[in-house]
């Protein structure tokens, strides 16, 4: 199972688009509304998740996802259940993904001191320790970090690369006219 967790203020499309693409992989994912059921993203538009944070199951995780936004990455940040699941995914060696202002939220952590990672611009000293990449979306080991939006199709197709292969996450590409 891959876990998207959503709070109040979090950028609708970081969450949803890499949801659609995983969703058409066939990979079983589930939205984590982590400031209750019904999440208001950062333009307002508000999101039912599947689960609350409360039923978060921490022993079936395959991933987790963490859409930026403001103040949804600090929302994400200040809420110790999801400290506990990103805790967990580092011991169990499952992939950590994070887009935008999110992988803040690892920099912080020390998560990504050593490893090629990417953010939203401004956000680059919160990675603290990480080799800064300039690229839209880095893989590093079992880390996957991007840097906004505009490139949340290539992030959700990145994470689909590592679940089920390059040649699913290129036939869902065509499939949606995304150019490479």
């Amino acid at each position: 199972m891959v876990y998207v967790f959503l709070a109040d203020g979090f950028e609708i499309i970081e969450a949803l688009a890499p949801v659609d693409m995983m969703t058409r992989a066939g990979i079983e994912v589930k939205t984590v509304g982590v400031t209750g059921e019904l999440v208001k993203s950062s333009c307002g538009v508000s999101v039912k998740s599947d689960i609350t944070i409360d039923e978060f199951d921490f022993y079936k995780v395959e991933a987790i996802v963490l859409p930026g936004g403001m103040p949804g990455t600090l929302n994400l940040e200040n809420n110790t259940a999801v400290q506990r699941a990103i805790d967990n995914a580092v011991n169990i060696k499952v992939l950590i993904c994070a887009i935008c202002a999110a992988p803040s939220i690892l920099g912080h952590k020390g998560l990504l001191s050593g490893r090629k990672a990417t953010c939203f611009p401004g956000f680059e000293e919160a990675l603290e320790g990480a080799q800064l990449s300039d690229s839209y979306v880095v893989r590093d080991g079992n880390y996957i970090t991007a840097r906004g939006a505009g490139v949340c199709i290539d992030f959700g197709l990145e994470i689909v690369k590592y679940l089920k292969g390059g040649e699913l996450a290129d036939k869902i590409r065509a499939s949606i006219q995304c150019d490479d």
